[in-house]
């Protein structure tokens, strides 16, 4: 017997073994040790909040403790915008595009009436036996309403908390009625500030046997930080406008008509702007963030209370921006960065910790992306862009430009490289803005009538024109009117 070839063999398969081992050993500790996905949603919406208004986009003057704190324990998009609108509440459109995953020029009524073809992420979850909760604002038709949420606390319908209904101090609201009629004699005038009452309407829910026993989303739609910006005394003392900088791109008075410039908002304060009223606006702006951002505190809280924090995705979201004094205006009626862009956070199971991307995406994008999340089927009216590539990866990117519409004579262009034009067609009077955002992020510098930036501008039409037909805008910007008449609008499909 040949002992040798025998031991040599034997030899041979305990290397074997051993490589083996070593190999399957890291992959099983791999798959003891990856977290689950969630099967719960929080998704939490402000009004009227822009991306710079939070301490965690780097400034400083405003406190928001747990909106940071959410930011360092998941992923913020800090280039996060909503898509705009054509007309001057902009927050009807945003949060039609946040449930459905639609375009803005593709609903109807700019998202004033939401039809059952355009099929909603609550509508999906439902039909997964999901408990489909919604309190706070709504600002399209009841029938959708009704079709999206199984469950309730107090709703809000309407676009403000206009002082002769209550004001954010009473707020008018109807209890959830899951009939879905709705009738006057359902509404009363709550006694509870407006944050705090959607905020303890979503504490009472999660804290329910229901929450903790079948899965759920739950839809938090506050009315701040939009006006009447009347905090609570506490934040309205928070912030001395004396201490409060004006904001580097502040104007007196928009330097040309911009297509929109006696709406409601640019009415609240008369022009010129007044530096110190800028200023005084701004710290109540503010403190309604700050005190906001207390009510998301106590949500989060009580999700970690109830034991739901570890089987829960958070989605927290601002629906459009607002200029509060810069370029001379006080509204969201603009294509300009402060009016454009929102805040954007994901935490939970599966989303890295701590990090930032700052990859170009749309409200309209959150609903394919908590689609593939949960691994669902995405329905064909679903148009925007899944984000799971940036979670799994932050260094991802999903689009390379972002396209921007307000009303029937203003539209925008981003690109990667940094540059951003804005083009205007108001009553015949066509004027084209372009700025570099990586030296100038404020726009200050138009750089439109410099010969060096001719070339870039024809570039960015042609760009524009590209997303805009990847947007279903039917403008036509070669044309002297756009190819359109005043009262006229993209269609809704």
């Amino acid at each position: 017997m040949n002992f040798t070839l025998i031991y040599n063999l034997m030899l041979s398969m305990r290397i074997l073994i051993y490589i083996l081992t070593a190999l399957i050993i890291p992959i099983c500790s791999i798959g003891q040790t990856a977290k689950p996905r969630a099967k719960n949603i929080l998704l939490i919406y402000s009004d009227d909040h822009s991306y710079h208004a939070l301490g965690a986009a780097g400034n400083k003057e405003i406190s928001t403790p747990n909106l940071d704190q959410l930011a360092k324990s998941g992923l913020m998009f800090t280039q996060a915008h909503v898509m705009g609108g054509h007309q001057g509440a902009i927050c009807i459109p945003s949060r039609a595009m946040l449930l459905t995953g639609r375009y803005v020029n593709r609903l109807p009524g700019d998202g004033n009436i939401i039809p059952d073809s355009m099929v909603s992420l609550p509508e999906i979850l439902r039909k997964q036996g999901y408990n489909t909760y919604h309190t706070g604002k709504w600002h399209s038709d009841k029938a959708s309403f009704s079709r999206m949420f199984s469950t309730g606390g107090d709703i809000f319908f309407g676009g403000m908390h206009f002082p002769k209904f209550g004001g954010q101090e009473h707020p008018t609201v109807f209890a959830y009625d899951s009939s879905g009629a709705y009738p006057e004699s359902g509404k009363r005038i709550s006694d509870t500030y407006s944050t705090t009452l959607y905020a303890e309407n979503a504490i009472q829910f999660l804290s329910s046997s229901t929450a903790k026993n079948k899965p759920f989303f739950c839809y938090v739609a506050f009315t701040s930080p939009h006006d009447p910006r009347t905090p609570p005394e506490r934040f309205s003392k928070m912030y001395d406008p004396k201490k409060i900088k004006l904001p580097g791109n502040f104007l007196v008075k928009h330097p040309f008509d911009n297509g929109d410039l006696n709406v409601r908002d640019e009415q609240l304060l008369p022009v010129p702007r007044n530096p110190e009223s800028i200023k005084k606006d701004i710290a109540l702006y503010y403190g309604m963030v700050s005190e906001m951002d207390t009510q998301v505190g106590r949500i989060l809280k009580a999700l970690e209370k109830n034991g739901l924090k570890e089987n829960t995705i958070i989605v927290f979201a601002g629906d459009n921006g607002l200029a509060v004094g810069q370029h001379g205006l006080l509204g969201k009626q603009n294509l300009y960065e402060h009016s454009i862009r929102v805040p954007l956070i994901i935490s939970g199971p599966g989303v890295p910790v701590n990090k930032k991307t700052d990859g170009f995406t749309y409200l309209s994008d959150i609903t394919p992306t908590l689609i593939d999340y949960l691994a669902l089927n995405r329905p064909a009216s679903v148009e925007g862009r899944s984000l799971l590539p940036v979670i799994q990866d932050p260094f991802e990117k999903v689009r390379s430009s972002i396209y921007n519409v307000y009303g029937h004579w203003s539209r925008s262009i981003k690109s990667e490289d940094g540059f951003k034009m804005i083009l205007y067609n108001v009553d015949g009077i066509l004027t084209t803005q372009l700025f570099n955002l990586k030296k100038d992020p404020l726009e200050i510098r138009d750089l439109s009538n410099e010969p060096a930036y001719r070339e870039k501008i024809k570039q960015l039409r042609i760009l524009l024109k590209e997303e805009m037909i990847a947007a279903f805008d039917d403008l036509d910007i070669d044309l002297p009117d756009w190819g359109r008449k005043a009262n006229q609008r993209p269609r809704g499909s």
